[in-house]
C-alpha cells in the first residue's frame, strides 16, 4: 500500500502544471452535435456534401474526444499535461501485472508503476450513442452527392477509420473480443466510403479473426450465428484480395464453416473442409492448417481420406517440382499419417533445395528419430523375444537412430545456439555411446546442453 501511496503522490506531482488542463465537458460535446444535426434538417444545408462531410467530422471528434490524446507505451505526463488530473487513482490489474488505474469520466487509463508509461485503457462511455456509425453513414451520404469532394471526405474517413483501429487493438487487449471485431469491422467500413480511402482489408481480416474466437466461446444458436457472422466476414476479407503471409485466413474461414455444422452439416462440412484444402494448396507450410485437415478427417466420418493431401500435393509437384513449401508440406503430411520414409525423404529434398537452412536438417533428423522411436515402441510391446534377439533388434534401431546424428549436427552448424538440437544431439549420442566416437560427440554435446540449462 505504502508503494501505490507514494505512486500517487508522484503522479500528483507531475500532473501538477496541468491542473486547468481541458476535460471532456459533455454539455458542449453534445450542443456542437445537436447543432451539427441541425444542419442536416435544413433544407438549405441539406443538400450540400459538405454539409454532411463536416457532419461526419463532427460525429468523429466526439467519437475520439475521450481516447484522442492516449497511446500506449507514452510517459503517464503527457497524459496529464492533454488531459488533466485524473478524478481518481486506485490500485489495479492489467494484463496479469499490476498498475495504477487513472479514473477519468470517459475512461480509465493504466499506468505500469515502475515506468509511469500507459499501457492501456478502457472507455467506459461515449458522448452519445452510435457516433462512428452516425459518422459513416453523414460520410457516405456526402460522397453519394459528390464524388468530387472525395479527398476531403477520404481524408475525415481515414482519421475514423484510424481510431476505430486503435480501439479494437484495445479493446482486444483488455478481452473484449466482440468488441473489438466490431471496432476493425466499422474502421474497414469507414475506408470503404470513398476510393480515395483505399479500404485495407486487413481491418476485415482482424475483426473476423476476433469474431471466430468470439463465437469459439458461445453454445448453441448464439455460437451459429456468430459464426455465420465470421464467415461473411472473412469471405469479404477474401473477396477484397486480402492474404495474410501464412495464409491463417482459410484456418479461421474454416472455423467459421465449422462451427455451423450443427444448423446443416450437410453444408458446412464440406465447406470447412474445402476453405482448409484451399488454404493448403496456397500455403503448404502451414501447419495449423494442416493440423486442421488432418483432426477433420480423423473427427468426422466420411469427410475424406487423408491420402486425398498426399495426391494433391504429389499433382502440385509435378508442376512445380523445386517448391521448397510444398515438399515441406509433403513431409508434414506423411508424418502425420505416419508414413515417415516419405517424410523424411520430403525434408531431405528440402535440404537438396535450401542447403543453407536450418529447418530441412532440423526436421530431417527429427523425423529420423521419430520412425526410430515407433520401432522402440513396437520392440517393446513384443514379449516373446529372447534376450539375445531383443539386443539385435536393438542394435538395428540404433543404427536407425545414428542415422539422425548427421542431419542434426549439420543444422547444429547452421545454428549452433539452438537449443532443440543441441539436446537432440546430447540424448541421441548418450543412447549411442558405445559405438565408435559417439563418446567424445556426447562430451561435446552435453557440455553444450549443461551450458544451455
Amino acid at each position: 500500500m505504502k508503494k501505490f501511496l507514494f505512486m500517487a503522490a508522484a503522479l500528483l506531482m507531475f500532473a501538477a502544471p496541468a491542473a486547468n488542463a481541458q476535460k471532456v465537458s459533455t454539455a458542449k460535446e453534445v450542443a456542437k452535435l445537436n447543432k451539427a444535426d441541425a444542419t442536416i434538417v435544413d433544407a438549405k444545408k441539406n443538400t450540400k456534401a459538405a454539409t454532411w462531410n463536416a457532419h461526419g467530422k463532427a460525429y468523429t471528434d466526439a467519437y475520439m474526444l475521450p481516447t484522442k490524446e492516449l497511446l500506449r507505451d507514452i510517459p503517464v505526463q503527457t497524459l496529464q499535461m492533454t488531459v488533466g488530473q485524473p478524478d481518481n487513482m486506485v490500485e489495479g490489474e492489467f494484463l496479469g501485472s499490476p498498475v495504477v488505474v487513472c479514473v477519468y469520466e470517459y475512461v480509465d487509463v493504466y499506468v505500469n508503476p515502475q515506468t509511469y508509461m500507459i499501457v492501456g485503457w478502457e472507455q467506459k462511455k461515449s458522448i452519445k450513442e452510435n457516433l462512428a456509425e452516425t459518422a459513416i453513414e453523414s460520410y457516405k451520404k456526402a460522397y453519394e452527392m459528390d464524388p468530387k469532394l472525395g479527398s476531403k471526405i477520404a481524408a475525415n474517413a481515414m482519421t475514423l477509420a484510424n481510431a476505430l483501429a486503435q480501439q479494437g487493438d484495445v479493446l482486444n487487449l483488455i478481452g473484449k473480443t466482440a468488441e473489438a471485431s466490431y471496432n476493425f469491422e466499422l474502421a474497414y467500413r469507414a475506408q470503404q466510403v470513398c476510393p480515395e480511402a483505399k479500404a485495407n482489408p486487413a481491418n476485415l481480416y482482424n475483426a473476423g479473426l476476433l469474431n471466430t474466437i468470439y463465437a469459439s466461446g458461445l453454445q448453441g444458436e448464439a455460437a451459429v450465428v456468430a459464426f455465420a457472422k465470421s464467415e461473411a466476414i472473412l469471405s469479404e476479407a477474401l473477396a477484397a484480395g486480402y492474404k495474410d503471409e501464412a495464409g491463417n485466413i482459410y484456418y479461421y474461414l474454416f472455423h467459421s464453416y465449422y462451427g455451423q455444422k450443427e444448423a446443416d452439416r450437410e453444408t458446412y462440412l464440406p465447406k470447412a473442409k474445402n476453405a482448409l484444402l484451399e488454404g493448403i494448396k496456397l500455403y503448404p507450410k502451414n501447419a495449423t492448417i494442416l493440423d486442421g485437415l488432418m483432426n477433420l478427417y480423423t473427427a468426422e466420418e466420411g469427410i475424406g481420406d487423408p491420402a486425398e493431401l498426399t495426391t494433391m500435393i504429389e499433382e502440385s509437384l509435378k508442376a512445380d517440382p523445386t517448391n521448397y513449401d510444398l515438399w515441406f508440406g509433403r513431409g508434414r503430411v506423411y508424418n502425420a499419417m505416419k508414413q515417415y520414409e516419405e517424410c523424411i525423404k520430403s525434408f531431405e529434398k528440402c535440404a537438396e533445395l535450401r542447403p543453407n537452412d536450418f529447418e530441412p536438417y532440423f526436421y530431417t533428423g527429427y523425423f529420423i528419430i521419430e520412425k526410430a522411436n515407433v520401432l522402440v515402441e513396437a520392440l517393446n510391446a513384443n514379449t516373446g523375444l529372447s534376450y539375445d534377439d531383443y539386443n539385435a533388434e536393438n542394435d538395428k534401431i540404433n543404427l536407425v537412430f545414428a542415422e539422425a546424428i548427421p542431419w542434426l549436427e549439420k543444422a547444429f552448424e547452421i545454428k549452433p545456439d539452438d537449443a532443440s538440437t543441441i539436446s537432440y544431439l546430447n540424448n541421441l549420442c548418450f543412447r549411442l555411446r558405445d559405438m565408435d566416437g559417439m563418446m567424445e560427440k556426447y562430451n561435446k554435446y552435453h557440455e553444450l546442453y549443461m551450458q544451455a540449462r
